[in-house]
């Protein structure tokens, strides 16, 4: 399973925001996101031989349990299952664009991806300690709170309703997604576009840069 992509992504990687369509929902649509996260959410089970073997085609670029080595590829273990599964079918349907994610995706069935979501999701996710901003960190704690807490709750350490994992993920990942994001590479849901959009709009572009290094030097939970 190769690079998951993005456009400045030659390099290779995958696409995570892997599918982030809530990040920066507005407040009026708290209530309806939570009934949605109580609707959608998949339980995992207990994995398969089948999952394992599969998840294996996975490490050469996800590093082993979907935890990269980064810089540009990112860190899948411990996504939701519907958040891995609706990436999966939207770059198998070319729906959402990449370098090979798009390739490779058509050669895995709808159970084949389920066997996959199913192992990623009980996957720990390791962070690597790296280089950020102190200044860009604090001013990113900041618009986070304002623009995306409620949907990257705990600082981006949870995934629901396809929110990602975005604590600790690698930062030249997350810079290219929310470039490609600005560019209208990458396509967003209305609310999201709205929150992004206004964060701009009052903070500039610098603060894509900022929000990404809040999340890539997110390390403890604890001390988010």
């Amino acid at each position: 399973m190769k690079h998951l992509r993005t456009s400045a992504l030659a390099m290779a990687c995958c696409g995570l925001l892997f599918n982030a369509p809530s990040a920066f929902a507005s407040k009026d649509d708290d209530k309806d996101d939570d009934k949605k996260k109580k609707k959608t959410a998949t339980a995992a089970k207990p994995v398969s031989p089948r999952g394992l073997m599969l998840a294996n085609t996975c490490v050469g670029c996800h590093g082993q349990g979907g935890s990269s080595l980064g810089p540009a590829t990112p860190t899948i273990s411990g996504m939701a299952i519907d958040t891995f599964t609706d990436a999966m079918k939207a770059y198998r349907e070319g729906k959402r664009p990449s370098t090979v994610m798009g390739r490779l995706a058509k050669g895995y069935t709808d159970e084949d991806i389920a066997e996959m979501a199913n192992y990623f999701v009980t996957q720990k996710f390791v962070r690597v300690a790296q280089k950020t901003d102190p200044a860009k960190v604090k001013a990113g704690k900041k618009l986070h709170k304002d623009n995306c807490e409620k949907c990257h709750e705990e600082g981006g350490f949870k995934d629901e309703d396809g929110s990602s994992i975005l604590a600790g993920q690698w930062l030249p990942y997350l810079q290219f997604q929310m470039a490609d994001f600005n560019a209208k590479k990458r396509e967003m849901p209305e609310k999201m576009a709205k929150r992004l959009n206004a964060m701009i709009k009052d903070n500039g572009d610098k603060s894509l840069e900022e929000v990404a290094h809040f999340y890539a030097s997110q390390q403890d939970k604890k001390a988010k």
